[in-house]
């Protein structure tokens, strides 16, 4: 049976059985594959302490015979990126992006550049070199543009009037049309979703050139509250289901506002 070797980030491991773990990464060379992992739980020396979340590994798997799942042979640790397991808060964000990209991306579909985005935001938020939210921005804009599912914030989707041309402070992005409508237009618009003019400039700067450059766009309150509630409305509006990790980190920073006012 055909043996193949790749880089791959864990996105979700599920008991099987007594020992065996099946295992789902977001691979380089193959896009999101599910493998079991036989005896997992009991190995000490193929897997022992190196199958956990969000971490980056070089992955050896068998394709097997039909339909039954491939088999994960061996698997070299990378970047384990404990700092993110360590911290619930961190936890909590790179969830959401894990299972985003497993609920959203189909199996053996590879898409290099949405590896290379979710490495490099589990990187830089395993070591702080950016806020969790900016990150969580980040991580959105490009992987609804990879997917194919990128909001328009170009300008009116009904009337194709230009953003510059819109002489609003606030305009309004319908949700059910998937891009912003200006004032004229809003009347017809579905569920809404009220932005600044320059919030919507700071996501359209995030949707291209370098990651680096994108991470260091500084938000303030009203624009990172903003983009945060378009993204995650949109993005499981269009998914047509909200991901009960979404739940889990909206409870998470309900907690710390908590925490800071006391």
């Amino acid at each position: 049976m055909p043996v193949f070797t790749t880089p791959a980030i864990l996105l979700r491991r599920v008991d099987f059985g007594d020992w065996d773990l099946i295992v789902s990464f977001f691979s380089l060379a193959r896009g999101k594959i599910s493998l079991i992992a036989k005896s997992a739980k009991r190995s000490t020396k193929r897997f022992a302490g190196i199958l956990e979340l969000f971490s980056v590994l070089d992955v050896v798997g068998q394709t097997s015979r039909g339909r039954g799942l491939s088999v994960l042979q061996e698997a070299v640790l990378k970047e384990p990126f404990s700092r993110i397991r360590a911290d619930i808060r961190k936890t909590a964000y790179a969830s959401y992006w894990a299972e985003l990209t497993q609920d959203w991306m189909e199996e053996n579909a590879p898409q290099a550049p949405l590896f290379y985005l979710l490495r490099y935001v589990l990187h830089a938020l395993d070591r702080g070199h950016a806020s969790e939210e900016t990150l969580s921005i980040l991580f959105q804009v490009r992987f609804l543009t990879l997917s194919g599912h990128s909001p328009n914030l170009g300008g009116c989707g009904v009337c194709r009037k230009d953003l510059e041309q819109l002489n609003q402070p606030k305009v309004i992005f319908d949700l059910v049309r998937g891009g912003i409508v200006c004032a004229g237009c809003a009347s017809s618009a579905g569920e809404r979703i009220a932005l600044a003019k320059g919030t919507i400039k700071q996501l359209l700067w995030m949707e291209k050139g370098d990651l680096a450059k994108a991470a260091r766009i500084r938000f303030g309150p009203q624009a990172m509250q903003e983009s945060l509630d378009l993204l995650e409305n949109f993005g499981p509006y269009h998914l047509g289901k909200p991901p009960r990790s979404l739940k889990f980190l909206r409870q998470i920073r309900k907690a710390n506002r908590w925490r800071l006012k006391g």
